[in-house]
């Protein structure tokens, strides 16, 4: 995608005039991206519009093992770690509707320390676990404690790395599917990019098994939106990224919270902690958290689709301007009302995610997220590629003892020591 881009001179010819500096970013030579510490983040936000169209035909033809997953099922558990966790909360609504069970995204840790006491009621229960690389230690250890308890479960591993534990360990265990995505998924990056938005919408099939027509047309609109939203709008992001902000609010609504959360969660990555972050629902943002928005504050606001809910969310972008809170609103979605754009705000237009819904919204949201970051690190002098210069994180979670009861054995260490997928 990065090459298709850097090949269009028109866009670049267009980029140079609004924006010289994210045009100087696209135009060094691999070498010089490498030597800034961009080389590898730069190509993983940029691939996305790619490698969805991908992981999309890998998905339907896998379809006869998902059937194998969800038939008969009477609870669906998405789990994962850090960033894999959000992309659950991104899919679950869509996946609750579709499939008409019980569904709740779990977190990793507490499926390690609660085992299935914290899973809903109903057997058989499908627990997707979504990975990038599989060697978090809660990751491995979650998937180990639920097969000793052995108390009907399924496990269907989705992850971007086919050599890392989750999948390496289990992939001849019976009742355990393993699907391993494209290797250019992996992202070589600390932060999770390109991994994340693949997870996303592999685990979305599982609503859409046997409408493959509808997946593969859904996948391929938001590719679409994906590469006009680069097109159009990289060296705005790249503006905003230079704002004078030190603190970073998220909003979302459904789909667009796990959007907010896991936008949110890259700000605080990429920034090395520099910049304060907050998510929240538009709702929720007046019941405490609206005292975060100070002077120096970035709003950005992931709009719904829905008229119901785009009425709740413009009262409360009402209610910031009235009380004239934050540095400025970061505006996204599709036909954005330009009453509530104050002069400082900025609006990201993308036509199109109307027709694809809120169900499907939040890779894009997301892809705003990532690049806000992106150029945000590149602000703070940092190396995106490897913005924790200290090492406080990692690509994967260092490794740590996983405890167990005194009465089931010795303490037991799992992973390979490095950041949370």
């Amino acid at each position: 995608m990065l090459a298709t881009l850097l090949a269009d001179q028109s866009w670049l010819e267009q980029l140079a005039i609004s924006h010289p500096g994210a045009a100087e970013i696209l135009s060094k030579s691999p070498e010089e991206q490498r030597s800034a510490g961009y080389f590898h983040t730069l190509r993983e936000i940029c691939q996305q519009p790619a490698t969805w169209i991908k992981t999309a035909e890998q998905m339907i033809n896998s379809e006869a093992e998902l059937r194998d997953c969800v038939e008969g099922i009477q609870a669906l558990v998405l789990t994962g770690s850090g960033s894999s966790e959000f992309a659950g909360d991104c899919v679950l609504p869509a996946i609750k509707r579709e499939r008409r069970t019980v569904a709740e995204v779990i977190g990793g840790g507490t499926l390690l320390t609660y085992g299935a006491d914290s899973l809903p009621p109903g057997r058989p229960a499908l627990v997707v676990s979504l990975a990038r690389s599989g060697d978090s230690p809660e990751s491995v250890g979650a998937v180990s404690r639920l097969m000793d308890e052995n108390r009907n479960i399924r496990h269907l591993v989705l992850t971007c790395n086919r050599d890392g534990r989750l999948a390496d360990v289990y992939r001849d265990e019976t009742g355990v599917h393993v699907i391993a995505l494209d290797d250019a998924t992996n992202d070589r990056s600390l932060v999770m990019t390109s991994s994340f938005t693949n997870l996303v919408l592999a685990a979305r099939s599982l609503g859409l098994i046997g409408l493959a027509s509808e997946y593969r047309s859904t996948c391929a609109a938001l590719s679409a939106i994906a590469s006009q939203l680069l097109r159009l709008h990289f060296g705005t992001i790249a503006s905003l990224g230079a704002a004078n902000f030190r603190r970073a609010v998220y909003l979302g609504t459904g789909p667009g919270m796990g959007a907010a959360r896991e936008s949110a969660l890259k700000m605080l990555e990429m920034t090395a902690g520099s910049v304060a972050t907050l998510c929240d629902s538009y709702l929720g943002f007046r019941h405490g958290p609206m005292s975060f928005a100070h002077q120096d504050t970035l709003i950005v606001c992931f709009l719904s689709s829905d008229p119901l809910l785009r009425a709740y969310e413009a009262d409360l972008l009402q209610e910031l301007n009235d009380k004239e809170l934050g540095l400025l609103k970061v505006m996204v979605g599709e036909n954005v009302p330009r009453d509530l754009v104050r002069s400082s705000d900025v609006v990201i237009e993308c036509p199109g995610l109307s027709a694809v819904g809120d169900y499907d919204s939040s890779v894009i949201h997301v892809m705003v997220g990532q690049l806000l970051a992106f150029f945000r690190c590149l602000e703070e002098g940092l190396h995106p590629d490897s913005p924790s210069e200290d090492g406080v994180i990692n690509r994967v979670v260092q490794s740590f003892k996983l405890h167990v009861r005194a009465n089931a054995g010795d303490n037991t260490l799992f992973g390979n020591g490095r950041k949370s997928d």
